[in-house]
C-alpha cells in the first residue's frame, strides 16, 4: 500500500515538473503542440500539457562568436590569415527554431564564408588601413543573410591579419622608401622656398644700391669679429668708394712758370 502511494507521489511530482516551466527575462519558449508551432511564451511561469506540448528555450542575449582564422587571397594576390569576432542576438525566437536547424552553427559557417568573400574583394593595403569600412560591409552582408533566421548581427570586428615573413619585410621596405620619398620632397620644397626668398632679396637689393653697400659692410664686420686670427683679404669694389672720390675732387696741377 505504501509502495503504491510512493510511486503515485513520484509520478505527481514528475508531472508537475513537466507541466510547470519558469523562463527568466532573457529567454523565450517556442511551444510545439503535437509537432506544430502554437506560439512563443515567456518570460515567467508557464504551464505545458505533458507529452502533448514541447518547449524549446531560446536565449535572447547578445552572443559573442569567434570566427576561426581563414586563409584569404586579397585582390592583389597576397595570401593572409584573418580571424574575426561576430556579435549577434536572436530577435525572432520562432524563426530561429523553425527556419534553421542550428542557428549558432549556421551563423558561424556563414561568417567564415562571407569573411573570405568580402576580404577577397580588397587589396592588402585596404585590409590593413580600412578595417572600419570592411567591418561595416561584413556586418551588413551577414545581417541580410541571417535575417530570415531571426538573427540580428550587431557588429563584426576583424581581430588579426597575419602575414608571412616575406610580405612583412616587403611592407617594411615599402614604408622605408615612402619615408625617404617624403624626406626628399620636404627637402626640395625647402630649397625651393629658400631660392624664392633669395631671389626676392636680390631684387630688393638691386633696387636700393645703398642697401647693397650696407650689406657689404655688414659682411666685413661679421668676418672681422669671428674671433679668428687668420688674415682675410677682401676685395673692395670701386663703386663703394666712388661717392667718396667724387666728394673730394683732385687738386689742379700748378702752372708752369
Amino acid at each position: 500500500m505504501f509502495g503504491f502511494v510512493g510511486v503515485l507521489v513520484i509520478l505527481v511530482v514528475l508531472l508537475l515538473f513537466a507541466t510547470i516551466k519558469v523562463l527568466p527575462e532573457y529567454e523565450r519558449g517556442v511551444i510545439l503542440t503535437l509537432g506544430r508551432y502554437t506560439g512563443t511564451k515567456g518570460p515567467g511561469l508557464m504551464l505545458l500539457i505533458p507529452v502533448v506540448q514541447r518547449m524549446i528555450r531560446v536565449d535572447l542575449r547578445v552572443t559573442v562568436m569567434d570566427v576561426p582564422p581563414q586563409d584569404v587571397i586579397s585582390l592583389d594576390n597576397v595570401s593572409v590569415r584573418v580571424n574575426a569576432v561576430v556579435y549577434f542576438r536572436v530577435v525572432d525566437s520562432d524563426k530561429s527554431v523553425l527556419e534553421v536547424e542550428n542557428f549558432l552553427q549556421a551563423t558561424s559557417q556563414l561568417a567564415q564564408t562571407r569573411l573570405r568573400s568580402v576580404l577577397g574583394q580588397h587589396e592588402l593595403d585596404e585590409i590593413l588601413a580600412q578595417r572600419d569600412s570592411i567591418n561595416h560591409t561584413l556586418q551588413v552582408t551577414l545581417d541580410e543573410a541571417t535575417d530570415p533566421w531571426g538573427i540580428k548581427i550587431m557588429n563584426v570586428e576583424i581581430k588579426d591579419v597575419d602575414l608571412n615573413e616575406t610580405m612583412v619585410r616587403a611592407i617594411a621596405r615599402q614604408a622605408e622608401a615612402e619615408r625617404e620619398r617624403r624626406a626628399k620632397v620636404i627637402h626640395a620644397e625647402g630649397e625651393y622656398q629658400a631660392a624664392e626668398k633669395l631671389r626676392d632679396a636680390a631684387e630688393l637689393l638691386a633696387q636700393q644700391p645703398q642697401a647693397l653697400q650696407l650689406r657689404y659692410l655688414q659682411t666685413l664686420a661679421d668676418m672681422s669679429n669671428n674671433g679668428k686670427s687668420s688674415t682675410i683679404v677682401f676685395p673692395l669694389p670701386l663703386d663703394l668708394i666712388k661717392p667718396l672720390m667724387d666728394a673730394f675732387p683732385s687738386k689742379s696741377k700748378p702752372s708752369a712758370s
